[in-house]
Parts: structure tokens; sequence; C-alpha cells
């Protein structure tokens, strides 16, 4: 299986960063999660492309993770490609919905398939998928997702640190985690590094990496300072994620 992110980047724009948008991979299958504004381009960037990306899982509402769907559907039209499947939490369908509305002429140009889900995922390109509600402003889900036998991937979505999320990720072989603002930020609704590091010592969880991701301009030139705050609380493994970089999960 391999892992692509391809926005690391949270509302506000920071440069070399599209908004929220990861990339799963395996078996010549593939699943985006999230699609936050920049992702379609970085989409079109990787050996796939977006040509072959047809299911879309969304972890919430906010802009910055669904701001490119409707353009990925209009681009997979204007390519040839004939579907496109979303699924996301309750009111998703609605979304998607209002999005038609306000752009009909994109009605009926794929095969379009919306899902809300309530917590209980099914699979999608061949990844099992689990549910967890995150803590954040809006209804919000984490994902674990491996394919039959392999290492699982959890994507923790938007989420103050919270040791449920943690032991959720336990045995995971990567955990993708908001750390979106410095320590010298006050800020709900998503973790500073002191915070989370806090957390993921205080859970027993075994989990090979930590990825760090969702980063607010704030952050730009402090990632060191950030890795530095959680060594001191957690000591494992932890990096900062990039547009661009591609995991192997082994």
């Amino acid at each position: 299986m391999q892992l692509r992110f391809l926005g690391t980047g949270a509302a506000m724009p920071s440069p070399g960063r599209a908004q929220s948008g990861v990339l799963l991979s395996g078996d010549g299958e593939h699943l985006l999660v999230d699609c936050g504004s920049g992702v379609l381009g970085s989409l079109a960037e990787t050996t796939p492309g977006y040509e072959a990306v047809d299911t879309v899982l969304l972890t919430h509402h906010h802009l910055d993770h669904v701001a490119d769907l409707l353009p990925l559907l209009k681009a997979r039209w204007l390519a040839g490609e004939e579907s496109l499947r979303v699924v996301g939490p309750p009111g998703t369908e609605s979304l998607v919905e209002n999005l038609l509305e306000a752009h009909d002429y994109l009605r009926g140009r794929v095969d379009l398939t919306v899902d809300d889900h309530d917590g209980t995922v099914p699979a999608l390109s061949g990844f099992d998928v689990a549910a967890r509600e995150t803590v954040h402003s809006m209804q919000c889900f984490a994902y674990r997702l491996a394919r039959e036998s392999g290492p699982a991937v959890v994507l923790g979505a938007d989420s103050e640190a919270d040791d449920g999320l943690i032991r959720f990720a336990d045995g995971a072989a990567v955990l993708v985690h908001d750390c979106s603002f410095p320590d010298d930020v006050d800020v709900s609704n998503h973790p500073t590094p002191s915070q989370l590091g806090a957390v993921l010592d205080d859970v027993d969880a075994d989990i090979g990496r930590v990825y760090l991701t969702h980063f607010y301009p704030h952050t730009e030139g402090r990632h060191e300072e950030m890795l530095d705050s959680i060594a001191g609380h957690y000591d494992g493994d932890v990096a900062i994620a990039e547009d661009g970089l591609t995991v192997s999960v082994e």
C-alpha cells in the first residue's frame, strides 16, 4: 500500500501546500480521502492521475476538505471518465446536491453516487474502513484503512488531541494527525505539539510512525521546534508531512 500526501495545508494558504487530501493506493486501486483546494492539481501530478480515482471519502465538510470536489467531477467528465463515488458523514448527500444546484450544468455528466455514512463505512476501492468521530467543531471522522491482511493507516482528520483517537490508531503502521499550530497559539478544535505529544505519551498505543499535517501558516519555519516539543513528551517516530511525499506502508 502507498500513501501519498496531496495536500498538507489548512484553510489559510501556506506556500507549497494544498489544502487537505491524501491518496491511498494498492493493487491498482486508488482511494482519495478529502479533496480541498489544490488537491486536484496535486492529484494530476501523480502516476494514476485524477482519471484513475473514482472514489472519494470525506472526513467532514469544512471547505478546506471539500473545495475541489466538483472540480474533480468536472475534470473526470472532460477526460471521458464515466463515474464518481463520494462517501462521507451525514449531510454529504445534501452538500453535493447543493453544489450541483449552483453548478447545474454538471448534473448528469458522470454517473455520480453519493452516500452518507453513520460511522459504519463499506469497503471502498479494496480498502477496509473503520471510522471514529473526532473532537472538532463539526462532525468529523477519522478513518482506519487497510487492505486484506495488510498494515493499517489511520487518517486522524481534524481533531483536538484525544486519547480515544490514539487508541483507535493502536497497531497502525502510520497515523496521520492534525498539528495545525505551534505551542504559542491558543487554539481549540486542533492540537498544538505539546498537547499532541502529551496524549501520545499518555496512551499506550503501538504506532509505527506519526505524520503531522494540516499546517496553518503560523507553523512555517517552526517545524523542527514543533517536533522537539512533541519529543519532550513522546519518544516515538514523528515526522512532518509535505505535499508530494509518498510513503510505502509495509
